[in-house]
């Protein structure tokens, strides 16, 4: 008799040499970019796994091999996210940077991440209306905390043994500064748009956006 379903292998092949691997993870990056677009666009309870695996090149079965269920799948959208943004921060190359270059460049990363990553910006604040429970439940995430600061610290810490910076500041003080700026101008673009008549993404407005997140950091550092 042939193997049961619950005994056999993937109907894509997970098990087996480097090639059918490189399917595997082809697979599951595909289901990461689809339950990505949805979740941002319909939000944790509307969307469906049925549907995400109907925009990819797998069925609804494999999704829950891959990943256990549609909060699992969540999760790992959500830690795919903010491992991104936590790796381009870590490739920038603060130490041979002036301290004052170096905030700037940090703010002007962040700057960019965000405004081409919408999708980030969503899950956010998808997630800080479910007062991050999912976030809760994942390791990755909470791990993730200390790398978002690491960065931060080091340049301010050289800032201020070269006289640059204020002595009182607060590595999550600025994170959150810098943030704050960012999420907003991608967060609220169309209630900000309706209300005021100005698009915070028009390109034409783009580099004053971001000379203005650039000077108003180090305003606050260097203020005595």
């Amino acid at each position: 008799m042939g193997a049961s379903l619950s005994n056999a292998a993937p109907a894509d092949g997970t098990l087996g040499g480097p090639e059918r691997q490189r399917d595997a993870e082809r697979t599951r990056a595909e289901i990461l970019d689809v339950a990505t677009r949805e979740f941002a666009d319909k939000g944790y309870s509307g969307a469906r796994v049925d549907e995400i695996a109907a925009k990819t090149r797998t069925t609804k079965r494999m999704i829950y091999y891959y990943f256990g269920g549609k909060e699992q799948l969540y999760v790992a959208a959500l830690e795919r996210a903010y491992t991104v943004i936590r790796s381009i921060e870590q490739e920038l190359d603060v130490e041979h940077l002036d301290p004052l270059d170096a905030i700037r460049q940090l703010a002007e990363l962040t700057f960019d991440h965000h405004e081409s990553h919408p999708d980030f910006i969503r899950l956010v604040s998808i997630e800080n209306i479910h007062r991050a429970e999912h976030i809760a439940t994942s390791s990755t995430l909470s791990s993730l905390a200390n790398p978002a600061l690491d960065v931060l610290a080091r340049i301010l810490e050289r800032g201020r043994a070269a006289g640059h910076f204020r002595g009182d500041v607060d590595a999550l003080d600025v994170h959150m500064m810098i943030s704050s700026f960012c999420v907003f101008r991608t967060a609220n673009r169309y209630t900000f748009k309706a209300i005021f008549d100005r698009d915070m993404l028009d390109p034409a407005r783009r580099e004053h956006y971001r000379q203005i997140l650039g000077d108003m950091v180090l305003e606050y550092l260097t203020a005595r």
